[in-house]
């Protein structure tokens, strides 16, 4: 087991992976992940299994669908039987922590962790649950609002803040700990942070950082509300638009502070690098960063993610690693392939369960000639929408189907902003096998996806939920929300302990 790399998973919530079209953008003030990137291979063209936190980031652990990890939204139980990256290498003989949010939901809130240094950010129980038998219903205590826009600015410390400030020490701790080799299993570590999602506020040192910043303005003009397509309209109406009059200084600060946020989270990320780096681990472990969905920051007029387009969909993916060459990627990826790649560069067979996975290992890609096995696929079946909705990426061409809208297809290519849907326009003529192409993505989304019953799927799991939520509210209450251990006659110096033994263990390096 000593010569299997260690594996340090650095993950960010509602990251826009157009931010990061070959590591960070040149104006983004992120100096550690700027040199993470230098010696990583650089995934321009990632997208995440479900534009939402809990089904994205339990996609993303199981390399799986939504529909088939049956978490469709972020009050959706992720089962305990569903075997994710932790549950794999734990088995192969990882020592596996968990620091931060992964949003789980249900009573496991470990799914293969042996380990959790922190309790999540978000509630762990069914309160979140959207309800299709009611469309348009608006359910404000939970939903998103723009306020998180009308109140953007410089915050010194939020609820947000506090969580991540935890996770970071946390984290750096626990590789200090790695780090003495008191265990001599190699380890896994996911460290996952809540920036830089909304409200966006930010600390003024970090805000300062962008007075100047040329990409305050969305390239992207908003689209007026008669003009959008008829899930965006559904996105409008859950964020409670009508509400709030949005203002262009709204929209500058708020990605002032977004993009302030990043720095922040680089700082947070440089230290725990630094950390490996001092107890000398770096050069044997191998060091995922992604986020598990983007933010739309005001393109189009939308905010959040929620949806398809680039901005939501599509997220930061670098791997640095022993065996990595550094280099930029542009071939189509996804999230869930994280798990097949970790499991394959620790030598791990998922043959098992290998039906029953979506993703595609990378490591072929680690070589520039290998191959990628197209299409990527996204679904989304959460708040603002009526049914589920699907979506195939192929190359540059995006096709997105639901059964409550018309079909879209935008060549990413020709069109990046995603302006013109070429279903029924003149245009998809122009592209070289356009309709041969639209064909074909209609032919695998039916040889896919059954529509219908996957509706009905959402629509049981819904009802159940509410149900089973509503009882367990009434009378006597039992969070599931996770409650980190902390054993403090195992802290520090305590009389059980030889002191001598002790102040040896816990220095690194010995001897120096």
């Amino acid at each position: 087991m000593a010569d299997r790399p260690n594996i340090l998973i650095l993950m960010v919530d509602q990251l826009n992976g157009t931010l990061f079209p070959d590591g960070p953008a040149d104006f983004l003030h992120a100096p550690n992940l700027k040199a993470l990137a230098a010696r990583s291979i650089r995934f321009q063209n990632a997208y995440t299994a479900s534009p939402l936190c809990a089904p994205g980031r339990a996609s993303f652990m199981a390399g799986a669908l939504p529909r088939r990890t049956r978490v469709y939204d972020n009050a959706a139980e992720f089962a305990s039987d569903i075997p994710t990256y932790a549950h794999h290498l734990r088995r192969a003989g990882y020592a596996t922590t968990l620091c931060g949010k992964m949003h789980f939901v249900g009573p496991d809130q470990l799914h293969g962790f042996e380990e959790r240094l922190t309790t999540d950010i978000y509630p762990a129980d069914f309160g979140w649950t959207p309800d299709y038998r009611k469309p348009g219903e608006r359910i404000d205590w939970w939903y998103h609002n723009m306020g998180s826009v009308t109140g953007a600015g410089v915050a010194e410390i939020s609820n947000q803040m506090e969580y991540d400030d935890e996770v970071a020490y946390n984290a750096t701790r626990k590789v200090y700990d790695l780090g003495r080799r008191l265990d001599d299993r190699p380890w896994m570590m996911t460290v996952s942070f809540t920036h830089p999602h909304d409200p966006y506020v930010a600390r003024r040192k970090y805000w300062e950082l962008y007075e100047d910043c040329e990409h305050l303005t969305p390239e992207m003009p908003a689209i007026p509300y008669e003009e959008q397509d008829p899930h965006s309209k559904r996105i409008f109406d859950a964020n409670n638009w009508r509400e709030f009059d949005i203002t262009e200084d709204d929209v500058i600060r708020s990605r002032r502070a977004y993009f302030a946020n990043i720095s922040y989270l680089d700082d947070h990320i440089g230290g725990i690098l630094e950390a490996l780096r001092g107890t000398r681990q770096e050069d044997n472990t191998i060091i995922v960063f992604c986020s598990d969905h983007g933010d739309m920051l005001g393109d189009r007029g939308l905010w959040f993610k929620m949806n398809f387009f680039e901005g939501s969909a599509r997220v930061p993916l670098m791997i640095a690693g022993p065996d990595v060459a550094p280099r930029h990627e542009d071939r189509r990826v996804s999230t869930m392939d994280i798990t097949p790649t970790l499991c394959e560069m620790a030598g791990i067979d998922m043959a098992e369960i290998e039906p029953w996975v979506d993703g595609a290992s990378l490591v072929p890609i680690f070589d520039p000639r290998g191959l990628r096995m197209d299409p990527v696929r996204v679904e989304y079946a959460a708040e603002a929408t009526i049914t589920p909705m699907v979506c195939l990426i192929d190359g540059p061409w995006k096709y997105i189907r639901c059964n409550a809208d018309p079909e879209m297809l935008f060549h990413l290519d020709t069109d990046p902003d995603e302006r013109r849907n070429l279903i029924g326009s003149s245009l998809l003529d122009t592209l070289s096998d356009g309709e041969d192409v639209l064909a074909a993505l209609r032919a695998e989304a039916d040889a896919y996806w059954d529509l219908d019953a996957y509706d009905a799927e959402v629509r049981q799991s819904q009802a159940r939920r509410h149900v089973v939520y509503d009882a367990l509210r009434n009378g006597s209450y039992f969070p599931w929300d996770y409650q980190p251990l902390q054993k403090a006659s195992e802290r520090y110096m305590r009389n059980h302990m030889d002191l001598n033994v002790l102040e040896e263990n816990k220095r690194f390096p010995r001897g120096e």
